[in-house]
């Protein structure tokens, strides 16, 4: 992995802000940075933090979150020349699942729910990240663990990253978990309060769910075309996600 570009952004409102950038993929090549990222949720940015979001030079927000979580919460900040998306992954309740253990087959369980329930929404947003103009873009849910996690793997897959590698960016999340958790149980205890197995990032978790979906799909560009991204589209993905061979 080439560190041309720090891959944890800071912000003191924003938990999780992080380039995907810098990972090997296809043919020597190199997944770009500053082309897109993976975020929690940005309705908190304000003052220098959204003068420092700005900088970014983003153009494109894809927030993957419920419409009744956008209502409650609230959205990134509009801007001039920023394009905001609403892609909603539909997905079962995870609090009408009981946490089993092993707790990383669990979560793989809910990735591959993602997979299966929320195709409209996953088909949108690599479709959206695809198109190189929209980036740069921000892919995020509310904690930018999940939903978040499944588009960057999938996208990742993509680009030719190895499954080793888009695990450990997937666990990076592990630690802004702490500075989230803080925060949440600060201002709303009931996001947190005995669901701390939701807050969780085990690489293994990831590890399972590519491999199952490609036991079940054959594998993820065969996934990704049954949920309608074409062949054009993966290809412009990676021609403007990837350094130039």
């Amino acid at each position: 992995m080439a560190d041309d570009y720090p891959r944890t952004l800071t912000f003191s409102s924003s938990y999780n802000f992080r380039d995907i950038g810098g990972y090997a993929g296809l043919d020597d090549r190199t997944v770009r940075w500053r082309r897109l990222f993976r975020a929690d949720s940005l309705h908190r940015l304000r003052g220098d933090d959204l003068a420092a979001f700005s900088r970014l030079g983003v153009r494109t927000v894809i927030d993957l979150r419920r419409v009744f979580e956008v209502e409650r919460h609230g959205r990134v900040p509009e801007a001039e020349g920023l394009a905001y998306h609403n892609l909603v992954i539909e997905h079962v309740d995870w609090e009408t699942v009981a946490p089993s253990l092993p707790h990383e087959r669990w979560l793989a369980d809910r990735y591959l729910n993602f997979a299966a329930d929320g195709r409209a929404g996953l088909a949108a947003a690599l479709g959206l990240i695809a198109d190189a103009d929209a980036a740069p873009a921000v892919v995020h849910c509310m904690a930018g663990k999940d939903r978040t996690g499944v588009v960057c793997a999938l996208t990742l897959s993509l680009l030719g990253v190895s499954d080793a590698d888009i695990a450990e960016d997937y666990a990076l999340t592990e630690a802004a978990m702490a500075s989230l958790t803080d925060y949440l149980m600060a201002s709303r205890p009931e996001m947190v309060q005995d669901k701390y197995h939701m807050f969780d990032c085990p690489q293994d978790a990831m590890l399972l769910f590519l491999s199952d979906l490609r036991d079940q799909h054959g594998s993820v560009e065969k996934y990704v075309r049954e949920i309608g991204i074409s062949a054009e589209q993966i290809a412009a993905l990676r021609d403007h996600l990837l350094t130039p061979g």
